[in-house]
């Protein structure tokens, strides 16, 4: 096949506001196993929304975004589910700024020939392909964004807003989780913000303005991320896979303690994983285990052992059609770091 055949059909969102879950929720809750827990965690993420003191952090890692969630996490932004977002680079700019740009995500095969995908400049997330030449232009999309900026060392949230902003005059797709995160100063960090598209832009970046040009300080996305949790009443976690967003999130209660700041554990706790935590890891400890670090607190929190695109959209839109999120403050936490 060639490449225009593989690359044929479009992965298309999920759209969890026409479909509404809430029998299915109401009904696996008198289930066991996955569908049970899979209840357990949307009640759990609406007592974060009814909560008046807590700040909702989402965290993601992994493909998602590039599987039909995109639009997902961008309507829990628009309906004030979500205060905070913490993410692989790869979600924020390989996956959504990339179809921001215009640029789509296909359906393909598991078991594809990849030295043919390769021999077609095609890259290969499980079943679902991406154009790399589209890739590099993303990547210098972020070259461009850097290259407008004054050269100085930015968190990744302060680079993150400004590629939000770029985008409001050059979007393709105005549904972007970058732009509206933007337009409603929900805060994007990105703690390995390298290991994505905006590596590759910020190298070229650096490599043409040797002398003079941005760079990404990771310590502090830290500082400002616990500076949110020291302001923050309380705080719920809602995890898609773990990794880095993970851990990172789950620290700033010890970054507080270590800058003399008490501030209370993660009140409400949420992972959707595959993960096994028998190796000491399940990308960064069960929620249980992060307690005894001083790190969340157990009353409410769950681990959802399924693959995310198969629960995720079932617990938002149960969410989202409890209605409770209208009547809930925005907290517009990227005003923190705004300028006086």
């Amino acid at each position: 096949m060639k490449k225009k055949e593989l690359l044929k059909t479009v992965i298309k969102h999920i759209d969890i506001k026409s479909i509404d879950s809430t029998p299915i929720i109401d009904a696996m809750r008198s289930m066991s196993f996955t569908s049970r827990d899979t209840a357990d965690a949307a009640d759990i993420l609406n007592r974060m929304i009814n909560d008046k003191g807590c700040t909702v952090i989402l965290t993601l890692a992994g493909s998602t975004s590039a599987a039909g969630c995109m639009q997902v996490y961008v309507d829990m932004v628009k309906n004030n589910m979500v205060d905070v977002v913490v993410a692989t680079g790869a979600s924020i700019v390989d996956m959504d700024f990339f179809e921001a740009l215009g640029f789509k995500h296909y359906k393909g095969t598991y078991n594809a020939d990849d030295k043919h995908l390769r021999d077609n400049y095609i890259d290969r997330i499980y079943d679902t392909y991406i154009d790399e030449e589209e890739l590099q232009a993303c990547d210098m999309a972020v070259n461009k964004v850097a290259s407008s900026l004054e050269p100085r060392p930015y968190s990744s949230r302060e680079f993150i807003r400004e590629m939000g902003k770029w985008l409001v005059g050059n979007s393709k797709k105005k549904d972007s989780l970058v732009q509206v995160c933007y337009e409603n100063n929900v805060p994007i960090f990105c703690p390995a913000f390298s290991d994505s598209s905006a590596g590759f832009g910020l190298v070229r970046h650096q490599w043409d303005n040797p002398e003079k040009h941005i760079s990404i300080d990771s310590v502090k996305d830290f500082l400002e991320l616990t500076m949110i949790k020291m302001a923050a009443k309380n705080s719920g976690l809602f995890m898609i896979g773990g990794g880095v967003p993970k851990n990172f999130v789950q620290d700033t209660v010890i970054c507080a303690e270590v800058l003399g700041k008490e501030v209370p554990m993660h009140k409400y706790a949420i992972q959707i994983t595959v993960a096994d935590p028998r190796d000491g890891a399940c990308s960064s400890s069960t929620l249980k285990e992060a307690s005894s670090w001083g790190k969340v607190e157990t009353a409410y929190e769950k681990m959802v052992y399924a693959e995310a695109t198969s629960v995720l959209p079932l617990i938002i839109s149960y969410v989202y059609h409890k209605m409770d999120w209208k009547k809930r403050k925005k907290y517009e936490w990227s005003k923190l770091f705004d300028k006086k």
